[in-house]
């Protein structure tokens, strides 16, 4: 048994160092907004205290929270090791607005706290809690680095500090005791082993597959079609817009709430899809929108979305890690009607769902664990240089009751997605208890108008409960409708030259 211990880095979780630049930090972050209830003081201010030993106490089920980063030498590859100098007190911070502060203030900070790098001589996260927000509020700011988490996996950690009573009251924090971490030619010694072992493993993998897959011969079809539909996607650059080109090192931060009830009745009155499309159909309308505000003609563009999608397994809710693939597809921003774009990207997530484009990311990303990392870094500081998508909309499903954090009730919460070189706007949305909250992330200098997206994105689902209300009530989103909702072939004379 060896006297130390680490887990290597996946090479997914690894691409998100990787791709972190001076200019885009790769963390994901939240401001939760909570009424101050029983943590407030005397004075008006909040029970600090209270919170950090809420998460002193529940450190021990999530133990990446309490390690670090080692590099294999001359592999350029990270290992996670345990942290013998880990203390709270760097990671949970104490600040406060002018009282009373307001939402606005609030977004200002929040940007700020974001838009700085987390130090990689400790463990990657930090918490603020920020007190002072008007209407007897405080909010609690997190971060933490994408190499750790995925959307799904910091659901999950928020449920773990949460509980959906306001009664309930976390135990005693165990005592944390570090494990050794391995020494430069032990983990030389265990890499080079575990490169001599990858013929084997591969051959298990396939031994596995035939032996799990029904139909073998379809199963191998299916995902090579997805393996080459999801190159030609990845390896075409999208359209150049406003919101690509290079970004800085500072941030907006802009948020919104709607209804989910009222999104799901926009859905019934528009004919069909899922709520994710209704989703992406507001987006379609506020982007539409705002590149007219830029005069930009939409309908000659190829704007291409990414969405990620959890190939999270049931049995591994809780894991930290990142368990995610991606959707990348077009906008149909040539069609003003919500009807229309809605049938448009109902037929195209339906599509996605058959060629299981998903998958063949999925298999790039396993590739991706034969790859040196050395090639690795290379190709991924090299691709944000011809993205293929032109923005990140990201759609969590959060906690449906209400939560509370030592009896103080969650409010809201506003994601936050990273944003990469040539990505000026990320978009993510997470339900929570009968809300739809959405966190608009943006480069400082390239959206100094973000309010105004967010306006458009309120506009654009005024527009989708206008057209839900409509004429053709109920009607069904087929296969024939979609076909004549997709948006012409027409793109933009400025495409980007994609050998540039």
């Amino acid at each position: 048994m060896p006297r130390y211990a680490y887990e290597r880095l996946t090479a997914l979780d690894n691409s998100f160092l990787v791709l972190e630049k001076p200019t885009a930090s790769m963390h994901v972050a939240s401001t939760q907004i909570y009424d101050a209830g029983p943590l407030r003081r005397g004075d008006g201010g909040i029970d600090f205290d209270a919170i950090k030993e809420a998460h002193a106490a529940v450190l021990h089920q999530i133990p990446r929270y309490r390690q670090k980063l080692q590099w294999i030498p001359f592999q350029n590859h990270p290992v996670w090791v345990d942290d013998a100098r880990f203390k709270l007190d760097f990671h949970i911070r104490h600040t406060s607005l002018p009282r009373p502060g307001t939402e606005d203030q609030l977004k200002r900070l929040s940007a700020r706290i974001m838009q700085q790098h987390l130090d990689r001589e400790r463990p990657l996260w930090e918490t603020w809690v920020v007190e002072g927000l008007e209407g007897d509020r405080f909010a609690i700011v997190t971060k933490v680095h994408h190499c750790m988490i995925d959307g799904i996996s910091g659901v999950d950690l928020l449920k773990t500090l949460l509980s959906p009573s306001p009664d309930a009251r976390l135990g005693e924090a165990p005592t944390f005791i570090p494990r050794p971490s391995p020494g430069a030619l032990e983990l030389l010694g265990a890499e080079f082993l575990r490169t001599l072992g990858l013929p084997l493993q591969a051959f298990r993998d396939v031994r596995g597959f035939l032996r799990e897959a029904e139909d073998v011969r379809r199963e191998l079809w299916v995902r090579g079609r997805a393996l080459v539909e999801t190159l030609g996607v990845t390896l075409r650059s999208a359209s150049e817009t406003p919101l690509n080109q290079p970004i800085g090192p500072h941030r907006r931060f802009e948020w919104l709430r709607m209804d989910i009830g009222e999104i799901k009745e926009a859905r019934k009155g528009l004919g069909g899809g899922s709520l994710n499309d209704v989703v992406l159909t507001i987006v379609t309308g506020a982007v539409r929108r705002f590149l007219q505000r830029r005069n930009v003609n939409p309908s000659q563009l190829d704007f291409r979305v990414m969405t990620p999608v959890s190939v999270r397994a049931e049995d591994e809710r809780g894991a930290l890690g990142n368990r995610v693939s991606a959707w990348v597809f077009e906008l149909p921003l040539a069609e003003s009607d919500p009807r229309r774009q809605l049938a448009a990207l109902a037929a195209k997530t339906a599509e996605l769902k058959q060629s299981k484009q998903a998958v063949g990311a999925a298999m790039l990303t396993q590739v991706a664990e034969w790859t040196p990392s050395t090639l690795l870094s290379l190709g991924a500081r090299n691709s944000t240089r011809l993205l293929p998508f032109n923005l990140v909309v990201t759609n969590v499903p959060g906690p449906q009751q209400p939560m509370y954090l030592l009896g103080a009730e969650m409010l809201e919460v506003y994601p936050h997605v990273p944003l990469a070189d040539n990505l000026g706007l990320g978009i993510a949305l997470m339900s929570s208890n009968g809300k739809l909250c959405w966190g608009l992330n943006a480069d400082y200098d390239l959206v100094p108008d973000l309010d105004a997206f967010a306006q458009a994105l309120r506009d654009s689902f005024d527009d989708v409960k206008r057209a839900a209300r409509g004429p053709g009530l109920g009607e069904t989103v087929s296969a024939e409708t979609a076909a004549r909702a997709r948006p012409s072939s027409r793109r933009a004379m400025h495409l980007r030259d994609t050998a540039s």
